[in-house]
């Protein structure tokens, strides 16, 4: 059985772009990381704090698991901000067979057993089927397997290996009350700033790495040209540093369809690029 728990997305703020055309971007915003409202008549919108909360942001698939099934949920986490609970979904008692092993000296006590446990095995196989089927219209940064620990074990060996490589077990809380769900709130937020530093680290450790072959450069001079030449791969900002003409780097960037990361290092003008070719003369320091 699912059932379908459509929960209010709650905001408190919103960014509205728009030209002569009619709005442009309608999006959710967190007005708590600024300092109330703001307006913006520019060439290029400013929205380098809006960029920044996103490329914070994790996408969580939470699985809250017993051995009849599951809770599933989509949580959008980011720094200082609430757990963002988008949706829920109950997948439980799929298969019909009941999951309750009889007492010794039942009646048939081994074929009951047998189909108890391939009861067990059906609806988790069904709670991973659905996992997929989320996954690929969602795309979660990490799948949080939670709840009871020999659900959540067997629902592990259910999953496909592209949602294995990317589980993570939150130990503690669940559904039974607030503190369980408070509980495991705190093990959510967790394992989002671990997943968003692992992020940042790989993406700092790409940099070096392309920079040491000359396939990235830094300076909102450099970054801007490159981004003139179609050559940014990924425009890089600093976590908490706001960059050098940043509108407009921002801007010329999403013209060539670059992607957005942070890095962990101080660069110059808190602004750097991996690009997708090796930097021409002119590029280079």
């Amino acid at each position: 059985m699912i059932v379908d728990d459509i929960t209010e997305v709650q905001n408190n703020g919103r960014v509205l772009v728009a030209n002569a055309s009619g709005v442009l971007l309608n999006a959710d915003w967190d007005a708590a990381i600024g300092a109330g409202d703001a307006a913006h008549f520019t060439q290029e919108p400013e929205l380098g704090a809006f960029a920044r909360e996103r490329a914070r942001s994790v996408r969580m698939l939470v699985a809250i698991a017993d051995r009849t099934g599951a809770t599933i949920r989509r949580v959008v986490a980011a720094e200082e901000h609430e757990l963002d609970e988008q949706t829920e979904r109950n997948v439980t008692e799929a298969a019909n067979a009941s999951v309750h092993k009889p007492r010794e000296g039942a009646l048939s006590h081994k074929q009951i057993q047998r189909r108890a446990d391939e009861a067990i095995k059906q609806n988790l196989r069904e709670v991973a089927e659905h996992l997929d089927e989320t996954s690929a219209k969602w795309h979660p940064d990490v799948v949080v397997l939670a709840g009871e620990v020999q659900g959540r074990n067997e629902l592990r060996d259910e999953l496909s290996d592209v949602l294995r490589d990317i589980a993570r077990e939150a130990e503690n809380g669940g559904t039974d009350d607030d503190a369980a769900e408070e509980a495991l709130a705190e093990e959510l937020r967790s394992i989002a700033s671990d997943v968003a530093n692992d992020r940042s680290q790989e993406l700092t450790e790409r940099y070096e790495h392309a920079a040491a072959h000359d396939q990235a450069v830094e300076g909102a001079d450099r970054v801007a040209r490159a981004a003139e030449m179609g050559a940014v791969e990924t425009l890089l900002f600093e976590h908490d540093r706001s960059a050098t003409d940043e509108a407009k780097l921002l801007g010329a960037s999403a013209r060539v369809d670059a992607q957005l990361g942070l890095l962990n290092t101080q660069v110059e003008d808190a602004v750097a690029a991996v690009l997708r070719f090796e930097a021409p003369d002119e590029l280079k320091k």
